[in-house]
């Protein structure tokens, strides 16, 4: 289980990410220069009413969205570990997946996250980074 704390520590322990409060939704938000990598998601009014017509519902607790590298990568982190990560009809051919904090492990966050940034920033920030912090 993660708490949007260890989110925001995550995402503000890269290079050149802000924070902000989203004007929409009043969720926070983590981008780099080149736009939002993670954010808090709550759902809005159409998403339930997706959701209830499809016979699901919003998860309980806190969820935020990531995004992928496409809607491969999205696909299989869902199949691989189904009770962490899901899709909702607004996200179809999105490259993002929602993620319950509840339900993802710390690494496993982090690497999710570490991935979005990394797809957001400049192929030589993203070589220094990994240059400097090698797989473990």
């Amino acid at each position: 289980m993660t708490t949007l704390d260890e989110v925001r520590a995550l995402a503000l322990g890269f290079p050149g990410v802000v924070e902000r409060v989203d004007g929409n939704r009043g969720g926070v938000t983590w981008r780099t220069a080149t736009g939002v990598f993670v954010w808090q998601r709550g759902p809005s009014g159409r998403d339930l009413q997706q959701l209830d017509a499809l016979g699901r519902d919003w998860p309980a607790g806190e969820v935020v969205g990531v995004r992928t590298d496409g809607e491969q990568g999205k696909l299989a982190l869902i199949e691989t570990y189904p009770d962490a990560f899901f899709t909702i009809p607004h996200f179809d051919g999105y490259p993002a997946v929602l993620v319950r904090l509840d339900e993802v492990g710390p690494d496993l966050l982090r690497e999710v996250v570490t991935d979005a940034w990394l797809l957001g920033v400049p192929k030589r920030v993203a070589s220094e980074w990994l240059a400097a912090h090698p797989p473990e």
